[in-house]
């Protein structure tokens, strides 16, 4: 957290083009920076106390022992990382979402304990009404002035119009907030807007496990004003995808120390079902690994830097990309760059990060072995090549169906545009510079089922990975065989050799069994908890919604389809939801065992 400190200060994070439009000051950044420091105190509070009661040990961990290790550690940076956006009062979305012109209006429910849901319906607006609370909703927290909004119906006093809905309706009072009422944001106070909603403890735990795992779902819906995130706290929101990039674990593991425990906890956390290190030892594995990863994170943000991007978003995108989370410091994600080509070498910037995805995608090993000038392993790996084959496939599907379907105007749109969401998909990364929600139905097709596959084991990717997969082929081919032909005997081969593992086989189908039946019952859950408020006007999409949000935090991804699609955060989902989407995003990252071991009582009593 020490590192989001300097980004406080107005030199340093102040983003002149943004904040200037949404009449922000040039003024250092009080409550983002008091928030940090006082989450650095409760950290630095707990630490030593763990410190405190383990004074007395041997320093001997084993397999249990890591497990326990790696669960509990996930579960308490979550806890610690979601400090500063809870201590800084980080803003997260409207208190009023606006259906259609013949529909009710939806409005936050500032009351305690709603579990259910903290959205209710409002009574419907006249034309005039809506037409002016859409134009309110369009200038987000800034508001409008009194001036302009008197003067922004024809023929109409919009001041009058504000006064009597709320004279008329008294539900309208705690969400619409006028000069003579003011309610913080400081000198936004003279302008009528709509009221912003605080993260509560739930959302904040939502972004800070979002973070860690590298999932890159939000529940914020402006990330371009500092009177509502402040640059400093949207830095550290960035450091926990740089942190749970390669996982906190194994940097524990290069700083701590190797040996028996250093071992078993890199098994334990490492993604995927091989735990093969470049070297014999595990720490200094563990720090090969980082230096890879530490010096493309470097790399990235320089070329970044030099396509036009600010030293703030460099490091950000760069974070976020390296680490396959996706976390961007601008509402359109990546396409913010795209949008504006005046400002930035958009193709640059696309195709970079398209590349640099790719390679976070990549087992680490090879890449530790392709800068030890070792390539032919790399191209030999059957698992990149079916990464890479998967890719293609995916990418010529998406670009012939979106031209056929009109989702791009010609082919060099559909390439840039159509590899960028394929790449940022099976990644795991969840970057955005087109609205796939809007593609052809066999277009989002190929997204869903790629949130399926993830990347390589060994990478910073998440997902059930591409080994997996490859496997799973391979063992079911066998079993259709046995099934004609009983008295054969032919080895399961990975990589041109016999497995040898004999549980290999057993933890490949243990684990794609559990993820199909964790995304079926959290699935039906959320289909049957979560209110139909959440939907409003496109309540017919709830089962698609539900489904993609499932998988999408379930496998890191971040963005799914619908309401949860490429232009849409997690802010309307209820507190329960997102406390589910905390657990899948959670058991996601760290391969389901190391979490789901710490709900059997079994586990405890024989550690």
């Amino acid at each position: 957290m020490v590192f989001s400190l300097p980004w406080a200060f107005p030199s340093v994070g102040y983003r002149a083009s943004l904040d200037a439009s949404r009449g922000a000051g040039l003024r250092f950044e009080t409550s983002g920076s008091l928030a940090l420091l006082a989450s650095m105190a409760v950290c630095g509070i707990v630490g030593g106390g763990l410190l405190w009661f383990g004074r007395q040990n041997q320093g001997r961990i084993f397999r249990k022992e890591a497990m326990a290790v790696v669960g509990l550690s996930w579960i308490l940076a979550t806890v610690l990382g979601a400090l500063p956006f809870f201590f800084a009062g980080t803003y997260r979305c409207s208190a009023v979402r606006l259906l259609g012109p013949e529909d009710p209006p939806v409005v936050f429910d500032f009351g305690w304990l709603r579990l259910r849901s903290q959205w209710k319906e409002a009574p419907r607006l006249d034309p005039d009404e809506h037409a002016l609370f859409e134009l309110l909703q369009a200038a987000g927290a800034v508001g409008m002035t009194p001036e302009k909004i008197r003067t922004t119906l024809p023929g109409r006093n919009g001041e009058v119009v504000l006064r009597r809905l709320i004279e008329r309706e008294p539900t309208w009072k705690p969400v619409l907030l006028m000069p003579s009422r003011p309610n913080g944001l400081g000198d936004r106070a003279g302008n009528y807007r709509f009221r912003w909603v605080r993260m509560g403890i739930v959302d904040a735990f939502f972004e800070s496990q979002s973070g860690f795992s590298t999932t890159g779902a939000t529940v914020i819906a402006d990330l371009e004003d500092s009177e509502l995130i402040p640059h400093c706290i949207l830095f550290w929101r960035s450091t926990t995808h740089f942190l749970g990039g390669l996982g906190i674990v194994v940097l524990f593991v290069s700083l701590l120390g190797g040996g028996a425990a250093g071992k078993a906890l890199m098994r334990a956390e490492m993604p995927g079902p091989t735990k093969e290190g470049a070297t014999a030892r595990m720490q200094q594995t563990a720090w090969l690994f980082v230096a890879v990863y530490v010096g493309l994170n470097g790399m990235l943000a320089l070329i970044l830097k030099l396509a036009g991007l600010s030293a703030f978003d460099a490091l950000c995108h760069a974070f976020a990309t390296m680490a396959t989370g996706g976390f961007s410091t601008y509402n359109s994600s990546v396409g913010h760059f795209v949008n504006h080509p005046d400002k930035y070498n958009s193709v640059v910037i696309e195709y970079t990060i398209t590349v640099f995805m790719i390679l976070a995608g990549t087992n680490f090993t090879l890449l530790y072995l392709c800068v030890i000038r070792q390539p032919g392993k790399l191209l030999a790996d059957a698992e990149w090549r079916a990464y890479m084959g998967l890719i293609f496939l995916a990418t010529l599907i998406v670009i012939v169906f979106g031209l056929l379907h009109g989702d791009f105007p010609d082919f060099n749109s559909g390439l840039r545009h159509g590899l960028f969401q394929v790449v940022s998909i099976i990644t795991t990364t969840g970057f955005g510079t087109h609205d796939f929600d809007q593609w052809n139905s066999l277009g989002r097709a190929v997204l869903f089922v790629l949130m399926f596959v993830g990347g390589c084991a060994g990478s910073t990717a998440g997902g059930m990975k591409v080994i997996r997969h490859v496997l799973l082929l391979k063992i079911l081919r066998q079993e259709i065989e046995l099934s004609g032909h009983p008295t054969v005997i032919r080895p399961l081969r990975l990589r041109g050799k016999a497995v040898s593992d004999p549980d290999l086989r057993k933890n490949v189908l243990v684990y794609s069994c559990l993820i199909m039946v964790i995304f079926v019952l959290s699935w039906v859950f959320i289909v049957g908890f979560e209110p139909n408020i959440t939907w409003g006007n496109t309540i017919e999409h709830k089962l698609i919604d539900c489904a993609s949000g499932v998988a999408a935090t379930l496998n890191n991804i971040g963005p799914g389809l619908g309401i949860v699609g490429a232009t849409q955060q997690y802010t309307a989902f209820s507190p329960v939801t997102k406390m589910l989407f905390v657990w899948l995003m959670m058991l996601g990252r760290i391969e389901i065992f190391s979490i789901l071991v710490l709900f059997s009582p079994r586990f405890w009593r024989t550690i």
